[in-house]
């Protein structure tokens, strides 16, 4: 048995031996972590046999004028894609992350030229391995082991945060805040939320008049004043939250929501105003703070961020070639540009060199894209759904993933 052989045993003993459900969502966290050390002295051991040596450099890609398409990558073993689904029906997975949800938007008028962006959630059934439709939802984050997810209300700023068993369907409890909230992010691992509060809902919409000259009305964005407050951290085991107030900046406008840094010393956000990818970044009592040095080079638009090792940082579309899409690797230390990706948008890492990412259609001028396998330095792509459909509202797709690690 080679080394892959042994990783993707170990793998499969430990999913099978996953026991059901527990009621303290505690132990649930800490078996997470656990596995999650198990998997990383695994992936030490898989990328010395494959003789991968992050440390010493990444291939660089620089797509030129007579570059050949390259064909789609049959999927590994033990990467579960679907390419012939869109929205996907089975679960999705690479490495370490999954894709955990996913969810559409409509926008519901509600008079004159104003209206409500709903979301509508499909959450993944980690016993039937199936994305299944909960409409209760206004948002979910999904927190590491996929077997817990953190959701809100129908009705926002939401003032409670359920806690939702995602095998049985029920909340498992409820935790209440003192401040209206409308987003939610969990920490690394596990052990804590974020909670974005807001004065107003941060999804109404307005009408706008379409660019191309169709005739059709479309929805875009309700740019309103400035309806962000500040943030709760939430310890998930015993519901204590604390309450931090953020001052609105001066170009704070719509959802704004927080997440925690890498360490979950810090949260941070997109700063609007400056160039695309801004972040600005707060300790846990609201106030501003310096971005951790291995953050500083990051983008808040990109949400891959740091490789699991620390040693990478995801960045942004770099170069388009024959409408193939290639995304930027850099040193999160020195921001320096020390390889690339396929890829218009990287989404997530399955380890320290493959990412989950968007990528155009390249053989359509009609812009579409669908979820794919990337790895730094190569060309091919790995399909793990079909191709998302243009939706008719002004700048919304068809479903959008959410990803949480296994």
């Amino acid at each position: 048995m080679n080394v892959e052989e042994l990783v993707r045993e170990v793998l499969r003993e430990q999913a099978d031996a996953q026991p059901p459900v527990p009621a303290g969502f505690a132990d649930r966290v800490l078996g997470v972590r656990r596995r999650r050390r198990t998997r990383r002295l695994l992936s030490v051991a898989a990328a010395t046999a494959a003789v991968v040596a992050v440390a010493v450099g990444v291939p660089l890609l620089h797509p030129g004028g007579n570059e050949v398409r390259p064909a789609a990558v049959p999927a590994p073993a033990g990467i579960r894609s679907h390419p012939d689904q869109s929205p996907p029906r089975e679960l999705i997975a690479a490495g370490r992350t999954a894709m955990a949800a996913y969810y559409t938007r409509r926008t519901v008028p509600q008079g004159g030229d104003r209206g409500v962006t709903h979301r509508t959630y499909w959450l993944l059934n980690p016993e039937t391995g199936r994305y299944e439709k909960d409409a209760r939802w206004s948002f979910v984050a999904v927190a590491p082991g996929l077997r817990t997810a953190a959701v809100l209300e129908r009705t926002l700023p939401a003032a409670r945060i359920g806690l939702l068993d995602l095998a049985t369907g029920e909340v498992e409890r409820w935790i209440p805040v003192s401040h209206g909230v409308a987003g939610l992010a969990f920490s690394d691992d596990g052990r804590r939320l974020v909670a974005t509060a807001y004065s107003a809902n941060p999804d109404q919409a307005v009408k706008v008049a379409d660019a191309g000259n169709t005739g059709r009305t479309d929805w875009g964005p309700w740019w309103q004043g400035k309806v962000r407050t500040g943030f709760h951290v939430v310890d998930v085991s015993s519901g204590k939250a604390t309450w931090s107030a953020v001052p609105p900046g001066r170009n704070d406008i719509g959802r704004l929501d927080f997440a925690f840094s890498r360490t979950g010393d810090l949260v941070y956000c997109q700063a609007v105003g400056g160039r695309d990818g801004m972040q600005q970044f707060y300790d846990l009592t609201g106030r501003k703070a310096a971005a951790p040095a291995d953050e500083r080079h990051l983008r808040s638009d990109v949400p891959a961020r740091l490789s699991p090792d620390g040693r990478l940082g995801a960045w942004g579309l770099v170069a388009e070639p024959h409408r193939m899409s290639y995304s930027a690797i850099r040193d999160p230390l020195t921001g320096e540009e020390i390889g690339r990706a396929r890829g218009a948008q990287l989404l997530a890492w399955a380890d320290d060199r493959r990412l989950i990412a968007w990528e155009r259609d390249p053989e359509r001028k009609e812009y579409r894209d669908r979820l794919v396998l990337v790895t730094i330095g190569e060309k091919g792509v790995v399909p793990l759904s079909g191709y998302r459909k243009p939706n008719a509202e002004y700048h919304q797709q068809e479903w959008n993933p959410v990803f949480a690690e296994r």
